[in-house]
């Protein structure tokens, strides 16, 4: 029973491996890194020493700057979104009254 169990682990760790070694590194940003995306953002217009009450708006229309000039598509994904979204359906004048659709 140990002779066959030997050459499966053996066969799985190789199959592990290279799966292992592929994976991507998602390292935290360097401090120079940091800098030269808030230097980017700077230069888009966006001033972090303005006024706090307009501050996700400032940041979010300078960072749509920095994404028109790099050429980034609407459909990258991430990002920070205008916050305008539904769900459900509309409610006409008829359902307001209270008229029930078959």
């Amino acid at each position: 029973m140990f002779k066959s169990i030997v050459p499966a682990i053996v066969i799985a760790s190789a199959l592990a491996v290279p799966a292992l070694a592929q994976a991507q590194n998602n390292g935290a940003l360097t401090r120079a890194e940091v800098r030269a995306q808030l230097v980017q953002l700077e230069r888009a217009g966006y001033n972090p020493a303005s006024d706090h009450a307009t501050y996700p708006v400032n940041i979010q229309a300078a960072q749509a700057r920095v994404n028109a000039q790099q050429g980034v598509a609407e459909s990258s994904f991430g990002g920070a979104t205008d916050g305008a979204f539904a769900s459900g359906r509309a409610v006409s004048a008829v359902d307001a009254v209270g008229y029930d659709r078959p």
